[in-house]
């Protein structure tokens, strides 16, 4: 008892002592300590992660400046730098983006035994034929650029005849990438992956402002010729043509052919570069098993409307389009015509787009159904692509009311002219709220599963679970009827196994061959129709700039307001961003023509 009471009287004793405080603050610090490297550990456990993203955006960014630095400098017509020298950066990336490619071919080839993981939603079929299509276009156009080249060696570089054909070579090596491995997951070698990928995007993307500048290029020309035909002078027009004479008699046509073919390859690198970005955003990303499935449908009952409207509006899309090009060089009076055809025709479609648009948001307004917010970098991009490639279009309509507004002059076509870049405003808010509207609603029960994914030969409940199914003996007698069945399925494409819920032996078996009938849902057929509707309508207005017709160029409001160049520089960055918001409306809305 002694030794005890003197070892509490002198701990009572030491913490009397003006150090007492010693003991306390050292198992403080201690706890300090461990707190600091927990928040240390947290703060820094994404760090590689987001270090890799933060590295690999910059230096794609960086290549992107690199590029247009040099088209800035082509533009320019600076005798130092040449198209050349443009092309041979290209050209180099797209050989560094194979050698990208080809390795991650090979190790995914040595890694067949470890299954990777898919985002369902990172793209479909149709969307990867599309781009096949494309492709196909584009390499038509390198094939018509090596005949170019065959026919002016003599005198040009032979940058001009290796570009196109890295070109084709790259073009059928993405397509094989994009169809086998685009919906991959990497979860090995991120840093590295990462830096490969984000390659791609921006090679891909310096390909697309190369294609715009080029085809800007000779839209331009055309238009300054066809105004010092109407007897503007002092606008210099830019040959491009090579200093001798070309060997064969077919330069021309692929001279001229070219221009047709701009178009598709310009679509193509832009929905490649996007895709990429997906692919980009996925690496080292756990995937949720619940909200990775696509329940689609693809029924196509009580579609007529929306068909015959859309096609009626793409033929006379077709019509506008000859009438305008073969009537804007001829008089004044026939240009003056052609251009108020044109906003006419404009104005009808617009209002039909945006009644039709309308009529979509009240049906979802009325269904009340609940907003998906699971995580998908596929939707959100849409939803971004959607609203920053509005913005060129936008621009461009409210420099045209200023110029209506302000101008002195008063053509026939003035006030069509206010009313039509008003309605390109509305009609983008409207389309913009009934695509992400529809890509945001969740689905309702009852639709199949995605085609991609392995479907069951049989009629199951299947619910999410992260824990395994239980492999060993089951007494059956003990379960109880209300017992949840807990499965997992597997979501991978390449796997067709599928853990099922046994049935209940109240219930009914569906007879085998009997097709359920299911009755015809209104809403959901006005929603149809109202999708293929758009998809024509987006079509049209896609065809018309593309090849050609482009009257903000000819009316001569905008010029007269805001002077050529810089009517012309808005213009060379608004048309590309409208081009391209319009293909991929096309994209979203079939995706939301597969979901409704």
């Amino acid at each position: 008892m002694t030794p005890t009471m003197v070892e509490h009287s002198g701990l009572d004793i030491m913490c009397l002592n003006k150090y007492c405080h010693s003991s306390s603050s050292s198992s403080s610090s201690e706890h300090d300590k461990k707190i600091f490297t927990k928040l240390k550990l947290s703060l820094s456990g994404d760090y590689p992660r987001k270090n890799a993203e933060i590295l690999s955006g910059q230096y794609g960014t960086n290549l992107l400046l690199i590029g247009a630095a040099l088209m800035l400098a082509i533009a320019h017509h600076d005798p130092s730098v040449k198209e050349e020298h443009l092309l041979s950066f290209a050209t180099c990336l797209m050989i560094l983006q194979l050698i990208w490619m080809m390795w991650y071919i090979l190790v995914r080839d040595r890694q067949k035994s470890t299954r990777t993981e898919k985002d369902v939603h990172a793209t479909t079929c149709w969307i990867r034929g599309g781009l096949t299509l494309l492709a196909l276009l584009s390499l038509i156009m390198d094939a018509f650029r090596i005949g170019y080249y065959v026919g002016y060696q003599s005198c040009v570089s032979a940058v001009l005849g290796v570009y196109p054909v890295i070109h084709a070579t790259h073009t059928v090596a993405q397509v094989h990438f994009l169809w086998f491995h685009i919906k991959d997951v990497i979860k090995s070698f991120e840093t590295f992956e990462r830096f490969g990928v984000i390659h791609a995007v921006f090679t891909n993307l310096l390909l697309w402002c190369n294609g715009v500048m080029s085809e800007a290029e000779h839209f331009l020309n055309n238009h300054k010729r066809r105004l010092s035909a109407l007897g503007y002078e002092n606008l210099t027009i830019e040959h491009s043509e090579p200093d001798c004479n070309c060997t064969t008699s077919t330069c021309s046509m692929f001279s001229s052919s070219l221009y047709y073919l701009y178009p598709f390859n310009i679509e193509y690198h832009i929905f490649v570069s996007a895709l990429l970005f997906v692919m980009w955003k996925n690496i080292g990303r756990t995937i949720d098993l619940s909200s990775n499935r696509k329940k689609l449908v693809t029924k196509t009952q009580g579609l007529t409307l929306g068909p015959i409207l859309g096609l009626l509006a793409l033929a006379s899309t077709i019509g506008i389009l000859v009438v305008y090009i073969t009537h804007v060089e001829e008089s004044l009076r026939m240009r003056q015509s052609a251009i108020s055809m044109f906003y006419i025709y404009g104005i009808v479609m617009l209002v039909v787009m945006c009644f039709a648009g309308a009529s979509g948001l009240l049906i979802y307004r009325a269904n009340h159904m609940p907003l998906d917010t699971s995580k998908n970098p596929s939707r959100q991009l849409d939803t971004e692509l959607l609203f920053g490639s509005s913005i060129g279009s936008w621009f461009m309509s409210w420099c045209s009311v200023v110029a209506v507004l302000s101008t002195s002059s008063s053509p026939p076509y003035r006030w069509t002219n206010l009313i039509y870049s008003l309605l390109i405003v509305l009609e983008k808010y409207v389309q913009n709220l009934f695509i992400i509207e529809s890509l945001y609603r969740q689905q309702e029960n009852g639709e199949r599963e995605d085609p991609e994914l392995p479907a069951a030969p049989e009629i199951f409940s299947v619910t999410s679970s992260l824990a395994p199914p239980y492999n060993g003996i089951i007494n059956r007698a003990y379960e109880t009827p209300d017992r949840t069945c807990v499965t997992m399925e597997n979501e991978q494409e390449e796997s067709g196994q599928v853990y099922r819920c046994p049935r209940k032996h109240s219930e009914v078996p569906l007879p085998v061959g009997t097709k359920v009938v299911e009755p015809p849902n209104i809403k959901r057929q006005i929603l149809k129709n109202i999708a293929v509707l758009l998809i024509m309508c987006n079509i049209s207005l896609w065809i018309l700039p593309a090849f050609g017709c482009r009257p903000q160029y000819d009316n001569g409001l905008e010029q007269e307001t805001f002077g050529f160049s810089i009517w012309t520089t808005v213009l060379n960055f608004a048309i590309p961003l409208n081009l391209f918001y319009r293909m991929h409306s096309v994209a979203s809305l079939f995706e939301v023509f597969r979901r409704v």
